[in-house]
C-alpha cells in the first residue's frame, strides 16, 4: 500500500517557521541571562539578533523549507 504524499498548507509552513524563529531568539536570551546579563536592553537586542540565523536560512535557496524556492 503506497502512502499518500502529505503537503503542508501555508498556515502549517508559517507556524513551523515562526516556531523556528522564536526558538532561536529565545535561546539567545536564555544564554545571556544564564551568563548573568540582566540589562533588559541587551536582552531585547539578543532576542532580535536571534532572528539572524533563521533569517539567513530563509534567504538561502538551498533551504526551501521556509523561504525562497528555486
Amino acid at each position: 500500500m503506497a502512502k499518500a504524499k502529505v503537503e503542508k498548507t501555508n498556515k502549517d509552513k508559517l507556524t513551523s517557521a515562526a516556531g523556528t524563529y522564536f526558538r532561536a531568539a529565545f535561546a539567545a536570551v536564555v544564554a545571556l541571562a544564564m551568563a548573568g546579563q540582566t540589562d533588559p536592553e541587551v536582552l531585547i537586542n539578543a532576542f532580535i539578533a536571534g532572528f539572524a540565523g533563521p533569517a539567513l536560512k530563509f534567504v538561502n535557496p538551498k533551504f526551501a523549507e521556509y523561504g525562497i524556492k528555486k
